[in-house]
């Protein structure tokens, strides 16, 4: 009885004391899970059990100058895959029977919703398995638009659990081509690649948030669990001085006269001669930023800012307002005007085509664009101070708006002049000039001798209510006085009145001021047969309000400024009726061609 008594003690004794070691094992190591390694199996267990998200921020919009939308943003989404969970599906047919689908079949399935073929779709599963037998993501295609998106979603509810989507942000433009080739476009990042896009990526870009949520096995966030740790900032908004009805009716316009034409390319430009603010820039042919890929890359730029060209005789009226402002001629000015003129320098000067000889006034000279009378007059200005003209109008500077790639013209200094070149600068040759350069040089005659820097943007605007990039106060510069524009601008209305392309050219009712252009191509020292034809001019001609400027390249059928004339009309044409500008009430300039 005493030897039970004592063996059950010692089995109690034992048992207590497994029960002792078993407990202060549980409890070692709940310590060591709850106090010593407590942060880090936390962290390890929110690691599997939780997730993070980017929040896009929607880049900014891009308006004209009425607020009226030529880019904005979109919502799209990135699909991907898990190519090692790619399996069989199961799911309910329409009688409600469980069928299993194949992973080629469900795979097809995805591919029919994202628009590619299966066997693509097929591959980019192998190629990521074969490089990592347990990856667990690849693309499939990026930025797709929402009707896709529900499509994938509703695929997912019936078995196709393996397909992701990750919310992203795009790119669209509801205008299309309307000032396409400055506007730019923006690459799959969703950053600028060209013209505007590219040139204030910096104000158009948000700044993206985040979020955090928790997640199930299978890498869905529970519902409830989402948490915003970041929110995301939008972009600035850019608001542009473009007006973008007159920039489409011009688009339309300027892409007929080169289809017409045979020509390369064609542009208009339309600038506030008393602000400087650009109110269009039309291109042909244009880009559609919303598929960039469909225009060859020569058109993406914009040949405004980023091509040289010689222009020709609109140069004219520049030489004619330095030598009035110099005070060596006034428009009454006579010259005895041969076909040829040979200097004493050895230089060759001829007009465009054969004629008698003229006896011309330097209005006449403009009328009848004659280079030998405009090199004769144009001989009383040294070379150093025709330079300093020219330089004072803007060419060789491009433009102070900053423009991506954009091109500053070739005025070489006037040391650099050979005997020819002494001549020809005077009528346009033998120097280059940008079309924004040339548009420059017209605002400053147009407003009364007094230069301004051009602009096409007004600000960014922030959602907090901050404004950028907006341009400085303009400051004027005086390049001729007041008398010596007026009365180019009234030469130039005689060009309109009594010129060769007048029956082109005049709006009854009203006053034009206009100088046409044929700028010659040089390549490698050879001259070419073909050209640049231009047009440009204000208008009304006695206060003038707006600057238009024609260039079209290398047109075929009208071989002269005539392929120029028409479009420049019907451009006034539509400005008159657009800013209602209201009949001249005053009498045209009554400047006399010959004496």
């Amino acid at each position: 009885m005493v030897k039970h008594s004592v063996s059950t003690r010692r089995r109690v004794a034992a048992s207590i004391l497994c029960v002792v070691i078993i407990v202060g094992a549980f409890v070692v190591r709940l310590v060591d899970i709850q106090v010593v390694r407590a942060d880090q199996l936390v962290t390890a267990s929110l690691e599997k059990t939780s997730g993070a998200g980017t929040l896009y921020a929607p880049r900014g919009n891009i308006v004209d100058t009425n607020g009226v939308l030529l880019a904005a943003s979109v919502t799209l989404f990135d699909v991907t895959i898990s190519p090692k969970d790619v399996d069989d599906i199961s799911r309910k047919d329409e009688n409600g029977d469980t069928v299993t689908i194949p992973a080629a079949e469900a795979l097809a399935e995805v591919a029919a919703v994202i628009g590619q073929k299966p066997e693509v779709v097929q591959q980019i599963v192998k190629d990521a398995l074969t490089n990592d037998p347990s990856s667990n993501f690849a693309f499939l295609t990026r930025s797709v638009d929402y009707a896709t998106y529900q499509a994938l979603i509703d695929l997912k509810k019936r078995g196709t659990w393996w397909i992701y989507t990750q919310q992203t942000s795009g790119r669209t433009y509801p205008n299309g081509a309307v000032a396409g080739n400055v506007v730019g476009y923006v690459g799959s990042d969703n950053a600028g690649l060209g013209g505007l896009e590219l040139a204030y990526d910096t104000c158009l870009t948000g700044q993206n948030g985040q979020q955090a949520f928790q997640r199930s096995k299978d890498n869905v966030a529970l519902p409830g669990t989402t948490e915003i740790t970041k929110q995301p900032e939008p972009g600035g908004e850019l608001k542009l001085t473009i007006d973008s009805d007159l920039n489409w009716y011009l688009q339309q316009l300027v892409a007929s006269q080169v289809q017409a034409q045979g020509a390369k390319w064609g542009t208009i430009t339309v600038t506030e001669a008393k602000t400087g603010k650009i109110r269009a820039i039309a291109e042909a042919p244009s880009l559609d930023p919303n598929d960039v890929s469909s225009t060859a890359s020569e058109n993406r730029r914009s040949r405004v800012f980023q091509d040289r060209f010689e222009p020709g005789s609109v140069f004219k009226p520049l030489t004619a307002a330095s030598l009035i402002d110099a005070g060596l001629a006034t428009p009454a000015s006579p010259v005895v005007a041969d076909y040829r003129y040979k200097p004493k320098n050895g230089a060759s000067i001829k007009d465009a085509l054969p004629h008698e000889r003229q006896q011309l006034t330097l209005a006449g000279v403009l009328q009848t664009s004659s280079n030998t009378g405009t090199s004769q007059l144009g001989e009383r200005l040294s070379p150093e101070k025709r330079y300093n003209y020219l330089n004072a109008f803007g060419f060789g500077h491009g433009s102070s708006i900053g423009f991506p790639g954009e091109q500053k013209g070739v005025l070489h200094p006037w040391q650099e002049w050979d005997n020819q070149t002494y001549y020809t600068t005077m009528f346009g040759q033998g120097v280059d000039v940008t079309g924004i350069e040339l548009a420059g040089a017209y605002q400053a005659i147009a407003n009364l001798g007094e230069r301004l820097p051009l602009t096409l943007i007004e600000g960014c605007s922030y959602p907090d209510g901050t404004v950028t990039e907006v341009p400085a106060e303009p400051k004027a510069v005086r390049v001729v006085s007041e008398k010596a524009a007026l009365e180019t601008l009234g030469m130039m209305e005689t060009v309109v009145t009594e010129g060769f392309w007048s029956a082109s050219l005049e709006i009854p009712g009203y006053r034009v001021a206009a100088k046409s252009g044929t700028g010659e191509q040089i390549i490698d020292g050879i001259l070419q047969d073909t050209f640049y034809s231009s047009m440009a001019g204000a208008v009304p001609a006695d206060d003038p309000e707006y600057v238009v400027t024609v260039t079209l390249k290398d047109p075929l059928y009208k071989r002269s400024s005539a392929a120029a004339a028409p479009v420049f009309k019907e451009a006034v044409l539509q400005v008159i009726k657009k800013y209602g500008i209201p009949p001249s009430a005053t009498p045209g300039a009554n400047y006399p061609g010959t004496y």
